[in-house]
């Protein structure tokens, strides 16, 4: 059970890609936004504007994993988007306690694949081989 007194470590995660559990050693870009409306009645007697909220919007999520053999998962996924008819799936993200339970889930709403970043290969380098994907969405709920 988590701790109510201390903040929850970021690197204990899920990551369920549709129904397909990744082990993901990042993701980034959880950001939800609302746009920003200026109004102004013509019979307003003051000379400024009403900011009012408008539509919701999320930026694109990125999600990095270590390269293993026959993991085909992302590329299965990205290579079923056809012209104008992506494969669309929910893609829920959980904040692990110490029992493995999540304690905070966001799930990105009718997420797609927008791209696929391969590997960094250096002859001389010792790093893992990490692979990323872009995915957008239609909107993240939380939890």
């Amino acid at each position: 059970m988590a701790d109510n007194n201390y903040p929850l470590p970021g690197f204990h995660f899920s990551v369920d890609l549709g129904g397909v559990i990744m082990n993901c050693s990042e993701v980034s870009g959880l950001d939800m936004e609302l746009e920003e409306i200026s109004y102004r009645d013509g019979a307003e007697q003051t000379f400024g504007t009403q900011k009012m909220s408008g539509l919701r919007k999320g930026s694109d999520v990125e999600i990095k994993k270590g390269v293993f053999a026959d993991d085909k998962d992302y590329y299965e996924w990205f290579n079923e988007v056809a012209m104008n008819t992506p494969v669309r799936k929910d893609v829920t993200i959980s904040l692990l306690d110490e029992e493995h339970t999540p304690v905070m889930t966001w799930k990105l709403i009718n997420a797609w694949p927008k791209k696929i970043s391969g590997p960094s290969l250096k002859s001389d380098g010792n790093d893992v081989a990490i692979e990323s994907m872009t995915i957008v969405h239609e909107g993240i709920t939380i939890e």
